[in-house]
């Protein structure tokens, strides 16, 4: 019985000094029988050329241009003229572990269609990595080692963008690329969400993300903060808001300024609540604070969190808890 062919999707640009260690690390892989789309997202140094290098030598790697704009359209690109009947995604400049392939492909393989299969991640950088983001790779790996990604959804990306196998249908249902919503990474699994497909623990570090000054996710405007709240905002009122339930936003700083001046702007009634004496009692775009003990005057709340401090996160989940109100039912944390 003939292997199944896997579609890996790159887009790439200005990833000159890195491409080399990326391609290498999928040529080898211990699963062979794979597809490389990659494709040039209007490089301006060498990149086209070190691929095209590659591409000449080794005929599993179709490298293409972009006929539009920006790592969306590429990713459209990609996927469109791709072959396989699963699909994940690589960055150009990080690096597969040897195994990646097989772990990802076997996953899917024991459980079928509506599923993710998902890896543990390391950072690397020759800068060293900040507490941050060891902070979100180990909350990330923790979520992949159970299975339980969505269930922190509202907080962060929780599948990471180059690591990820899906069957080629369930990505089609998913909607594949279409949407032109940034962070596209993280508007994806939101739909994978939306698609009830279930991600399936992986204890294996299979996939090494590289870390430095210039990486897209830390200098391009599609992935500043703001556009993060957009689509959790715009997610939860299509799949997690009750109309029926009073909305309440507890926070009031920049994040919890941001969703209220959104829910305003879309007409949703809510109440806000915060811990800040200085701000209760004061009003914002018309909207009243108050003190979050008025939740418990509130008949059946639903709850947005935007309170990002970890030890009031820790207290605040203790007042639902003691309110025997539940997670992502009764309360969503934003951050």
């Amino acid at each position: 019985m003939p292997k199944p062919l896997i579609s890996i999707l790159t887009p790439f640009k200005n990833t000159e000094k890195y491409l080399a260690s990326c391609i290498e690390s999928i040529q080898e892989q211990h699963y062979s029988n794979w597809e490389l789309m990659i494709v040039d997202d209007s490089s301006t140094d060498n990149s086209y050329s070190v691929v095209k290098s590659y591409a000449e030598k080794d005929p599993r790697i179709k490298l293409l241009k972009n006929a539009g704009n920006g790592i969306i359209d590429a990713l459209r690109m990609a996927f469109k003229n791709c072959n396989g009947d699963y699909i994940t995604r690589m960055d150009s400049d990080d690096i597969m572990h040897e195994d990646k392939l097989q772990t990802l492909l076997d996953g899917l393989l024991k459980h079928g269609r509506k599923h993710v299969a998902v890896g543990l991640v390391k950072y690397f950088s020759k800068e060293g990595i900040s507490n941050g983001y060891a902070r979100y790779e180990t909350w990330l790996n923790n979520l992949t080692k159970s299975g339980t990604n969505y269930t922190e959804i509202y907080k962060e990306c929780v599948i990471p963008s180059p690591c990820w196998m899906i069957h080629r249908e369930d990505f089609i249902a998913a909607d594949a690329f279409n949407p032109n919503r940034y962070p596209e990474d993280y508007d994806l699994t939101f739909r994978f969400y939306k698609q009830n497909f279930t991600c399936i623990p992986c204890d294996k570090e299979i996939h090494l993300w590289r870390d430095y000054s210039t990486r897209t996710s830390r200098t391009h405007e599609h992935y500043a903060q703001n556009y993060f709240l957009d689509i959790k905002l715009h997610y939860f009122l299509e799949l997690d808001y009750d109309k029926n339930r009073l909305l309440t936003i507890w926070g009031a700083g920049k994040k919890g300024k941001t969703i209220a001046k959104a829910l305003v702007t879309k007409g949703i009634p809510f109440y806000w609540i915060c811990n800040n004496k200085k701000k209760i009692g004061k009003h914002i775009y018309n909207q009243e604070l108050h003190s979050f003990e008025y939740l418990k005057q509130i008949e059946n709340p639903q709850c947005i969190v935007t309170v990002a401090n970890a030890e009031a996160q820790k207290e605040i989940r203790n007042y639902f808890k003691e309110e025997n109100m539940l997670s992502f039912s009764d309360y969503f944390f934003f951050c």
